[in-house]
């Protein structure tokens, strides 16, 4: 899956869905995909992440408390 990180608007390609569909995990590892090479795995935090649409990420992947409220 890719998603576009908001300063730089690189694409990002996630490495662990389940890091990004859990609302505990507040980073997620990924790939940058700017360049002709594979950039290296790294953390990026979800807060820096949205679709490539710019549509930002579902808070019940974000929030852990989304159901409370």
């Amino acid at each position: 899956m890719f998603l576009k990180e908001n300063q730089s608007e690189d694409l990002v390609r996630i490495s662990q869905i389940d890091q990004l569909l859990s609302p505990l995990e507040s980073e997620v590892l990924a790939r940058r995909q700017a360049g002709e090479e594979e950039q290296d795995e790294r953390q990026f935090a979800k807060s820096d992440l949205v679709f490539p649409s710019g549509e930002p990420l579902p808070r019940c992947w974000i929030d852990q408390k989304y159901q409370i409220r």
